[in-house]
């Protein structure tokens, strides 16, 4: 087994840092929807760090996922006028939540792609390895949305929206992981030249 680098015990330990900070808060708000979410949190973290070991994913993926985390811990508690973060308009357009499915999405892509890609044969294209990323990615958002489904079941008095806010949150979910594939395939060019 490699060893773990410093980067990447700085980057487990700013997650701890925050998650710890955030149960907190949460319960004492008695915020039960978003300790759920610590705990799914906390899995996919443990699933991170034990892939990091096989996959060695470049930092800046850890940073980005571990970013997405810490938005997602701030939309929910953080508040913005009469309601959370996660109802803000950043834009006319586009809401908080709407770019924190994005942002999260995108660099879930970025982390299936790194697991997938040296997975595959040479034979396959590079169209046909980003089509897939961004499939998973989308499969990803999928499974957030269960999971958020879940949650009502559980609590129907969480903030999550109805059907068109779960639609908005797959639209840019989708949008996330197209993305990170249009930025890889720039990488890509780019390390040719």
């Amino acid at each position: 087994m490699r060893k773990i680098k410093r980067q990447e015990w700085m980057i487990l330990l700013f997650n701890v840092i925050y998650l710890i900070i955030f149960a907190i808060l949460y319960a004492s708000r008695a915020n039960y929807e978003f300790l759920l979410y610590i705990g799914v949190l906390i899995f996919f973290i443990i699933l991170v760090s034990i892939k990091q070991l096989k996959y060695n994913f470049p930092i800046y993926v850890l940073i980005g996922l571990s970013i997405w985390g810490l938005m997602h811990m701030c939309g929910g508690y953080l508040r913005v006028g009469d309601g959370v973060l996660y109802g803000y308009w950043l834009l006319p357009f586009l809401r908080f939540d709407q770019f924190v499915h994005a942002f999260g999405f995108g660099f879930a892509a970025l982390f299936c792609y790194y697991i997938l890609k040296p997975n595959l044969s040479s034979k396959y294209s590079r169209a046909t390895i980003y089509i897939l990323t961004v499939l998973m990615g989308m499969g990803l958002g999928a499974l957030n949305e269960i999971v958020e489904f879940t949650a009502v079941l559980l609590m129907p008095q969480t903030g999550v929206g109805g059907y068109e806010n779960t639609m908005w949150d797959i639209v840019f979910n989708t949008i996330g992981s197209i993305i990170a594939v249009t930025w890889l395939n720039f990488i890509e060019k780019n390390k040719k030249k």
